[in-house]
């Protein structure tokens, strides 16, 4: 029996209501019996069981998902961070109609709960009061099963961030293991992957019509159990796709080169022959291709790439390079008995639908349940606005791309000014300024392929790098003009730019970097180069530090045009994989240099499905053809080696001093050790056994003072 997805999806906010429309629009989704009563409801359609509290808000996954379902008709209700220790919690709505919904919230639970050193962290964004422990470790399976227990026979669908990026076996840095497919474990009947509005209501209506779950295996985007391959597919064996070819050398990370990325489309055109003359070419008459609707790729199987790290490095590769929506096959993946089925990923909304998705009437404000507890993460994002979604950037540490894809997803220009407005109007304690305009990256809004039909082939990892794709559009005019009529609402005083931004694509543009730095920066602009050694940047696909420079440039003589004194923050991480010593060692020179004392330091956590994550679990360079002879990784895996790279670029701080100097002098560097302008630190140490966070022999420039600047946290 052959199941095909499919390529033309139905519009979202073309479906027929569900019945239940008739009882309209709640004013918040409900969290009690009582609050089901107020609304006339005897019961819920579907229960959403969340490890976030429930704020109404299109940034918090549960609120969006929520109100989206209940557009489409459905009775929702909402269990935000439920008692796990039984399954008394898990019964407070009654028994759902159509199925549990679950998620471990807007962060996978294992980063949320620990630091990158595996220690507990003492507070939860997401939480009242900052209150750490209202989320179990893998709150995915931990709600999965306490759902189970409390009505055995509700389908159960997972998705979200932590079971999006756990749907294949994955490398687990806090059991430093391979675990399986979160699907097999969580024992749930379908997962959703990536951003999920699509297959969600197509899923929601289906179970309404009366269709089994378990029958429901032709929607893209999502992943489930299945015994065998279905008559009339072809499978195809992953180690048959991943051919070597021709390895693209790096770029000079000190050398600024415009556009100079390879063409998706010239690169195909490399490889054509030149034809002595006199000499005819003989007609070479090949197969029709396959169908590639009708092709499954068969990964390595569960066992298999836990017990080979080359393997499980292999199929992370496979993995990355089958998810443009325009090309990607399916994936099966063996675990025991039991196949992991994965459909292509979702063809990314349009504009319009966006526009229908952010456009539902949110209330924009915690549930009153919270009373006056302040929630971090609703403080943050209160009075901001989500322009895009997605990110083409591929960056290996990262896990925005492989949750929400490649493809930029935009909103509408008339959209976002209408939530500027609702903002102005209807948010408690809005006092005129938006504190950003962005999304996961600032400066991608809008931007696409210039060829919809190169788009679709395309099989590139990243659409930025070595260097910037000739076939990508770079053009800032769409995002100047709305960030011009956005500041012109009246009641708006000023609008911030906060979210992370991609400033080798700005420096395509000076009068994007001069609008955004006159216009759209409360003193400070994070950005994050996130090393300065060209083997390193390699290996996180990042550009260069010359585009860091170029943009510093312009960001400085825009400033000084305007008359404002303007800092960037640049932000750094250590651990990377293929880091070493002397690479963090160069980066501590190179902050130095240019005078910089930070504070907040990332050091790299492997999440699930990152290549970085591959690297780091097989010493291998998944971003090329992975053998057991392939190019080895160095990996900065011991604690002692990860405390000394990030003691490097805190080298100002009298804590890291005896640290550094043991290991310069390891090195073979004891010439940085002293006093001299060109020394690293000093060979003295401070006699108070407290000093500060910051000690410098004369006072820090104002222009240098970032310690107390928010920490960027990325999506990982």
């Amino acid at each position: 029996m052959q199941t095909l997805v499919s390529a033309v999806p139905r519009a979202i906010n073309q479906y027929r209501p569900y019945w239940a429309k008739r009882f309209g629009t709640s004013p918040m989704l409900p969290m009690s019996r009582a609050e089901m009563d107020a609304l006339g409801w005897d019961s819920c359609d579907i229960i959403l069981v969340t490890g976030d509290a429930y704020i109404d808000h299109p940034s918090f996954g549960m609120a969006l998902v929520g109100r989206l379902l209940e557009a489409q008709g459905f009775r929702v209700g909402i269990l935000a961070q439920p008692d796990w220790s039984n399954a008394d919690a898990f019964k407070a709505l009654g028994k759902p109609n159509l199925y549990f919904g679950i998620t471990a919230g807007n962060m996978d639970s294992m980063v949320n709960r620990y630091t990158a050193d595996r220690k507990i962290r003492s507070d939860d964004a997401y939480t009242p009061g900052a209150a750490a422990g209202k989320r179990p470790d893998r709150a995915v399976l931990v709600y999965s099963q306490r759902c189970r227990e409390a009505f055995s026979d509700v389908p159960l669908v997972i998705g979200s961030i932590e079971a999006s990026l756990r749907r294949i076996a994955h490398y687990d840095y806090w059991s430093d293991k391979v675990r399986r497919s979160v699907l097999v474990d969580s024992k749930a009947d379908i997962l959703l992957y990536g951003n999920a509005e699509r297959a969600l209501i197509e899923l929601s209506h289906r179970i309404a019509r009366g269709e089994k779950v378990s029958e429901i295996t032709d929607i893209r985007g999502t992943a489930f159990l299945r015994k065998k391959i279905p008559e009339g597919w072809q499978e195809v064996a992953s180690t048959n796709l991943d051919r070597p070819g021709k390895v693209e050398e790096h770029t000079d990370p000190y050398e600024m080169k415009m556009g100079a990325g390879t063409s998706c489309e010239t690169e195909a055109k490399k490889d054509e022959a030149v034809l002595p003359e006199g000499t005819q070419a003989i007609q070479i008459v090949r197969k029709p291709k396959a169908d590639r609707s009708l092709q499954v790729v068969r990964l390595p199987s569960y066992e298999e790439v836990a017990n080979d790290p080359v393997l499980y490095a292999h199929a992370s590769r496979v993995l990355h390079l089958e998810a443009n929506p325009g090309n990607a096959r399916a994936l099966i993946q063996k675990h025991g008995d039991r196949e992991v089925w994965l459909n292509p990923p979702p063809i990314p909304l349009t504009t319009k639908e966006m526009d229908y998705v952010y456009d539902l009437p949110y209330a924009r404000k915690p549930h009153p349940v919270y009373g006056d507890a302040k929630i971090p993460a609703w403080e943050m994002i209160r009075f901001s606005v989500n322009i895009m979604r997605g990110c083409f950037g591929g960056c290996t540490f990262c896990s925005i791309t492989e949750h929400e894809g490649r493809i930029i997803q935009s909103r509408s220009e008339e959209s976002i000014l209408k939530e500027v407005e609702e903002i102005r109007d209807k948010v408690e304690g809005f006092t005129g300024v938006i504190s950003d305009l962005g999304g996961p990256t600032a400066n991608m809004y809008r931007m696409a392929c210039k060829s919809e039909a190169i788009e679709k082939s395309c099989r590139k990892l990243s659409c930025v790098y070595p260097g910037i794709c000739e076939n990508l559009n770079t053009d800032h005019s769409a995002l100047i003009q709305l960030y011009r009529k956005a500041r012109s609402i009246k009641g708006i005083k000023k609008i911030l730019v906060g979210s992370g931004l991609r400033y080798d694509l700005a420096v395509t543009s000076p009068e994007y970097v001069k609008e955004l730095v006159q216009h759209h920066v409360g003193g400070y602009l994070k950005i994050a180069p996130e090393h300065s050694e060209e083997n390193v940047l390699s290996k996180m696909m990042k550009p260069g530090m010359g585009s860091y420079d170029k943009f510093k440039e312009m960001f400085e003589r825009f400033s000084k045009e305007a008359g404002k004194k303007q800092y960037l923050i640049p932000y750094f991480i250590a651990a990377h994989p293929g880091t070493t010593d002397e690479d963090m060692l160069n980066l501590a020179l190179w902050l130095k240099r240019n005078d910089f004392r930070l504070d907040q330091v990332q050091t790299f956590t492997p999440t699930p499905m990152a290549m970085a994550t591959a690297m780091y679990h097989s010493g291998k360079n998944p971003l090329r053809k992975v053998t057991d002879n392939s190019e080895e990784v160095p990996i900065p895996r011991a604690g002692g080696v990860r405390r000394l790279h990030k003691a490097f670029i805190r080298y100002h701080d009298p804590n890291n001093w005896p640290m550094l100097r043991e290991a310069l002098k390891n090195m073979g560097r004891a010439d940085l050790i002293g006093s001299g302008k060109n020394c690293l630190i000093p060979a003295w140490q401070p006699l108070d056994k407290t000093p500060p966070r910051v000690v410098a022999r004369k006072p820090l420039p104002a222009s240098k003072k970032i310690a107390q600047a928010k920490p960027f946290r990325r999506s990982r």
